[in-house]
């Protein structure tokens, strides 16, 4: 039952959120502000009901080196689109036209943000959190990373290898993020900054939701492979690549940190240090 109020709380700020800023339809100011307010009251929401339902405070969206983790989350997430993309300008595959919209990428700020926490808290926070410490960490990040690839086949150009795409650089990369750093933040960072880059300044399609109007106005032609198509370069080879990059990374330091959860959790209890034991508690209890 936990992990279904959790899921109904958390997703019920994202409804709201998505609905108000459907509501002022594309104007800058309201999108921003209503999107940077669903990023800041979803983990709010987050914590108070897992308090209610696990009865322990939830150190994963600990405010004491949240702004450390998510500078660090939104490095890695610049660094890793903005050589996506280059590798794809080098093939003449991406151009840039010229200056795009400044309010556009305002929009977007507040937009890619509120998508990217309440994501981070439905998928990561409670889906493989919760299965984890039932199946073990590498079982949770296949199938919770199947289910958020599977999750944005409803999007306006989607196709099925954008979604296993997704499915494989995002949903197994940020999963990984959490498993190593045991932390919400710097998966939240990563994922946004992934996102805006995208968007927001390089103006290309994200996961086939449509044209997006960021910092550049640019055009994609080419190999789809390459490109990714009209799904976006989220559905590119290069994108592919370095998503299993990164979460090779991230399993290689949960491993070296003792992060990762056995799926029998209770042959494994007594051989694990204090402190791992303590973070499985978080993960696993009640």
């Amino acid at each position: 039952m936990r992990l279904v109020k959790q899921l109904v709380a958390v997703a019920a700020v994202a409804f709201v959120g998505g609905q108000a800023v459907a509501a002022v339809d594309g104007n800058t100011l309201l999108t921003l502000l209503f999107g940077a307010a669903t990023a800041i009251l979803a983990p709010i929401v987050y914590a108070w009901v897992v308090r209610r339902t696990e009865h322990r405070a939830p150190a994963e969206v600990a405010r004491k080196g949240a702004a450390a983790a998510v500078g660090r989350g939104m490095l890695i997430g610049f660094a890793m689109f903005a050589a996506v993309i280059a590798n794809i300008a080098f093939l003449g595959d991406y151009r840039v036209d010229g200056f795009g919209s400044v309010p556009g990428a305002l929009a977007l700020l507040g937009f890619m943000a509120a998508a990217a926490v309440t994501e981070e808290l439905l998928f990561r926070g409670v889906l493989f959190r919760i299965v984890e410490g039932r199946i073990g960490t590498w079982a949770a990040l296949a199938l919770t990373g199947l289910l958020f690839g599977l999750s944005h086949l409803t999007n306006e150009h989607a196709t099925l290898w954008g979604a296993i795409a997704i499915a494989v650089e995002a949903g197994g990369m940020l999963a990984a993020a959490y498993a190593a750093t045991r932390t919400l933040w710097v998966p939240i960072g990563l994922h946004f900054a992934w996102n805006f880059a995208e968007s927001g300044i390089f103006g290309t399609e994200v996961s086939g939701n449509g044209a997006n109007k960021g910092l550049l106005d640019s055009t994609m032609s080419g190999s789809s492979l390459a490109t990714g198509g009209e799904f976006g370069p989220e559905a590119s080879l290069y994108a592919v690549g370095a998503g299993l990059a990164l979460t090779v990374a991230f399993m290689w330091l949960a491993r070296r940190r003792g992060h990762l959860v056995p799926a029998r959790r209770r042959t494994a209890e007594a051989s694990q240090s204090p402190a791992v034991q303590a973070a499985a508690t978080a993960t696993l209890s009640r």
